[in-house]
């Protein structure tokens, strides 16, 4: 079995010299042990957001087309804050909660540290049909609704984590 040293990693990432790494390991509680070891973990909840039309809600943040989530509050529910955060990203109303999908890593840097987020996505939907509202404190430009074919376009322009959602069978409207 190949090793993998964390903190050179990080430190590849931090030079530029590589832009991504997938890390697989067969007991990943003791590979999350690991990492957060070298990177603070911060908890995240978010959404696949539908409407009646099978329509996907997306941002557009930091020049890339994203799914709204966000940090989880001290105290609170995972799932209430994936709704928190949809809702205040967007300024949709009236989701319902569907069912968990999957958990997502990716490391992201904030003021010089590195932070590794760990974010609970959840499969919602909604009838609202009133005007989206971006979070501009959040740095969100654009908050739209995407069919299958402006979605598949929106994707060349995203992240991996987010692409996964639309590549596999697991989600169904």
């Amino acid at each position: 079995m190949d090793t993998v040293d964390i903190a050179e990693v990080i430190d590849q990432l931090e030079k530029g010299r590589i832009s991504s790494a997938r890390i697989y390991h067969p007991d990943a509680d003791s590979l999350l042990k690991k990492f957060t070891k070298k990177v603070p973990l911060v908890i995240a909840a978010g959404g696949l957001a539908l409407n009646p039309e099978g329509d996907t809600l997306f941002i557009f943040r930091n020049g890339k087309w994203d799914l709204p989530k966000g940090k989880v509050d001290k105290g609170e529910a995972i799932a209430d804050a994936a709704i928190r955060e949809v809702e205040e990203e967007t300024g949709v109303k009236k989701l319902k909660l569907d069912q968990f999908l999957k958990k997502t890593y990716h490391i992201f840097k904030r003021n010089g540290v590195y932070k590794l987020k760990e974010t609970h996505w959840y499969l919602m939907h909604t009838k609202y049909s009133g005007k989206l509202k971006p979070q501009g404190e959040e740095g969100i430009e654009k908050a739209v609704w995407l069919d299958e074919g402006e979605a598949k376009k929106a994707l060349e322009n995203s992240y991996e984590n987010i692409k996964g959602f639309f590549t596999s069978k697991a989600v169904a409207s």
